[in-house]
C-alpha cells in the first residue's frame, strides 16, 4: 500500500457496500511521528478532518489522513500557526484558491527568519568580542580573585537588544506575525 500503510495495522471496514482501508489513532500517529494526543488538537483546531466513528464509537481515519498530518507538520516546520493553516485549509475546502494568502505567508515567515538570523549573528558576534575581552581581563588578575566578568554585561547593546526581545517572547508578544486575518 502506498504512504506506508503497509507497515500499519489496518482495518477494513464496510461502508455503503465499499471497502475502506481505516486507522485507529494510535496506527495513524505511529504512521505520522505525532501523538494521539496530537491528532486530537488537530481535529479540534480544524487542520484534520473529524474522523469517521466505529460501531463501536473509536475514531477511524481513512488512508488520507496521514498525508493531512504530515502536510500540517510540514506547513507547521515553515512557520505557519494552526489558525493560519485552518484558515487557508478552510477556504480551500471551499473551493477557494487561498494561493496568494498562503504566498504571502511564507515571504513574512522569511522575513522574520531573515530578521531573526540578523539578531542571531549580531549576538554571536557580540559573545566572541565578550570572550576575548574576558580573556585579557582573566589573564591580568591573580588567580582566586573575581574578575566580576558579568558586570561588564550591564555596558553591552548588543546584549541588551537580546535580552529586549527575550522579554517580548516570555510576555507572549514576540515580534511574530498575528494571526491570518480575511482579505
Amino acid at each position: 500500500m502506498a504512504d506506508g500503510l503497509s507497515r500499519a495495522r489496518v482495518r477494513i471496514a464496510a461502508t455503503d457496500g465499499e471497502a475502506h482501508a481505516m486507522l485507529s489513532p494510535a496506527e495513524l500517529a505511529g504512521l505520522t511521528g505525532v501523538s494521539t494526543d496530537t491528532l486530537r488538537h488537530y481535529e479540534r483546531k480544524g487542520v484534520l478532518g473529524i474522523p469517521a466513528r466505529s460501531q463501536g464509537g473509536y475514531r477511524r481515519y481513512s488512508p488520507e489522513a496521514a498525508a493531512q498530518v504530515r502536510l500540517v507538520r510540514r506547513a507547521l516546520a515553515i512557520g505557519f500557526t494552526l489558525n493560519d493553516l485552518a484558515a487557508v485549509l478552510s477556504e480551500r475546502n471551499r473551493g477557494a484558491a487561498p494561493c496568494h494568502t498562503v504566498r504571502t505567508l511564507v515571504a513574512e515567515r522569511l522575513a522574520e527568519l531573515e530578521t531573526r538570523l540578523r539578531d542571531l549573528t549580531e549576538l554571536r558576534d557580540e559573545l566572541r568580542i565578550l570572550l576575548r575581552e574576558w580573556d585579557r581581563r582573566l589573564a591580568r588578575i591573580p588567580a582566586g580573585t573575581q574578575a566580576r566578568l558579568l558586570d561588564v554585561l550591564a555596558d553591552r547593546p548588543a546584549v541588551d537588544r537580546a535580552v529586549a526581545r527575550q522579554r517580548r517572547s516570555v510576555a507572549g508578544a514576540s515580534p511574530r506575525r498575528q494571526p491570518l486575518r480575511r482579505r
